[in-house]
């Protein structure tokens, strides 16, 4: 009897179906997969033209080189990889078209916070207030951030995924939540 649904198999049951060659399995991970993806680049770039080609192409890169993951347990740490050299090559390849917000714009969704009562509106207003303090890091402290308050990465992983010592991946996670705490220090 062949299984056509996957919506209940763990994670990891996923993964090695996909590894096997069950493109099912693997229309199933990526499903389940593709929204993380897009949050992580969501708050990597402002270019939100960009977001869901480098969404596509992170999903396109896992699909096509899933049979070389070696321990599915491993899964999240070898994709977060996967994202964070998609978004480098892309700051290579785009650096005359990336900007980092100004000033005036910064100020211009904190001046919108009084939108309509309620706990939805503070909370929207709030993520964009947030999102915007993370753009104007430098990439790099805002990647290692993302690592590790977004996705709960531990040092040493981002230490492997981004290719730097424990002691910078530290120095630089320090060094973002200063400069978050002085872009938030009106709402905190």
């Amino acid at each position: 009897m062949v299984k056509l649904t996957y919506r209940k198999d763990s994670l990891e049951s996923l993964i090695l179906s996909a590894q096997g060659g069950n493109t099912k399995a693997l229309e199933e991970l990526i499903r389940r997969i593709q929204k993380d993806i897009y949050a992580i680049f969501t708050h990597l770039t402002d270019n939100s033209d960009d977001i869901s080609d480098l969404t596509q192409e992170a999903l396109l890169k896992m699909a096509r080189s899933i049979k070389q993951l070696k321990e599915p347990a491993h899964f999240r740490p070898w994709l977060n990889k996967i994202i964070t050299n998609i978004f480098y090559d892309y700051n290579r390849k785009h650096k005359d078209k990336i900007t980092e917000i100004d000033e005036d714009k910064l100020n211009e969704i904190k001046d919108r916070l009084g939108c309509e009562p309620g706990e939805k509106c503070l909370f929207a207003e709030l993520e964009k207030i947030i999102r915007a303090a993370l753009m104007t890091l430098p990439k790099v402290l805002r990647i290692t951030l993302i690592l590790r308050e977004y996705e709960g990465l531990s040092y040493d992983t981002i230490s492997k995924i981004t290719n730097t010592s424990l002691g910078t991946v530290k120095s630089r996670i320090a060094r973002a939540r200063i400069k978050m705490q002085k872009e938030l220090k009106e709402f905190i």
